[in-house]
């Protein structure tokens, strides 16, 4: 078989990589990995092949791995709105794509796809390469699409999906299935688990409400804090300072921290897509997620 007939996963986040990986057993195939050398990627590659993730070769990259990408056919895309991935597309000739999950941007690309959002990434201002790139991008990825090669894998539930249908764009779910059965059982890091954020230095709320938040679900008890991985040293010296905080520095995305608990877990978390992620991550375990809406008043000015 040439590498023309095999699929490149070309992803630049620790959730992507899972997704790479969750795609590898569903359709018991290897996939070689072009990673971007971004927080958390290196440590969650090598968890995911000591659980047994079916990757072929990994190679780091900083930019875009055009010769990978022109060696393979099928692509298996981390980041559908990401401008290296709209450059690389106008200049080459893919014949499938498949797009992973990228956080909750998954709902948005679906509806930039049928015609009902925007191409581009909610809240983010985009260059201006990048948005001229866009009409020529997404007429390129409706074009395959039309030949029946366009897929979204994902753990979310698309209410586009009959429309998407429409214009050639599979939807294919999956559950987690492979995180959840390589996991180690019983593992975790304790009954009350409080998810870090970035959204304090995304401007998206005040640092101060935030570590209010924090410290008012400590105040109720001893909790673990996982942190996000664009959280910045001196957020996490901030959280680290609140009593009956636990940092937990594993250095892997939640989804693989708590794969493999049993229970009885109660998670605590700001809007993210965590909550669509984790109740599939821990299906048969017991557990509750506690989802605080964030104020307009307490957004970052």
């Amino acid at each position: 078989m040439s590498s023309r007939d095999t699929v490149l996963a070309w992803v630049e986040s620790p959730l992507q990589l899972i997704g790479a990986a969750e795609w590898a057993s569903a359709h018991d195939r290897a996939v070689p990995i072009a990673g971007r050398l971004t927080t958390r990627m290196s440590e969650t590659a090598d968890e995911l092949v000591a659980r047994g993730a079916l990757f072929g070769a990994m190679e780091p990259y900083l930019g875009i791995p055009w010769k990978l990408l022109a060696q393979h056919d099928h692509w298996l895309i981390g980041d559908g709105f990401s401008g290296q991935f709209r450059l690389a597309l106008t200049a080459l000739r893919p014949r499938r794509l498949t797009f992973l999950d990228d956080g909750a941007n998954t709902l948005p690309f679906a509806r930039a796809l049928v015609g009902t959002g925007p191409y581009a990434r909610p809240g983010v201002e985009e260059g201006r390469m990048t948005r001229t790139l866009a009409p020529f991008a997404l007429e390129r990825t409706l074009r395959i699409a039309a030949a029946r090669r366009v897929t979204l894998f994902t753990a979310f539930d698309i209410a586009e999906r009959e429309a998407l249908a429409r214009r050639g764009v599979a939807v294919r779910n999956h559950r987690f299935e492979w995180t959840r059965a390589g996991a180690p059982k019983g593992s975790g890091p304790g009954p009350r688990v409080l998810m870090g954020s970035a959204r304090p230095v995304d401007g998206r709320m005040a640092l101060g409400d935030y570590l209010r938040w924090v410290a008012g679900v400590a105040a109720s008890g001893p909790v673990t804090y996982l942190p996000h991985r664009r959280e910045p040293k001196a957020q996490l010296d901030a959280v680290n300072e609140i009593a009956a905080v636990t940092v937990w520095a594993a250095g892997l995305p939640a989804e693989l921290v708590l794969a493999g608990a049993r229970g009885p877990l109660e998670i605590f978390t700001l809007p993210s897509s965590t909550a669509t992620t984790l109740p599939l991550v821990l299906h048969g375990a017991r557990f509750t997620i506690r989802t605080r809406p964030v104020r307009t008043s307490e957004v970052a000015s």
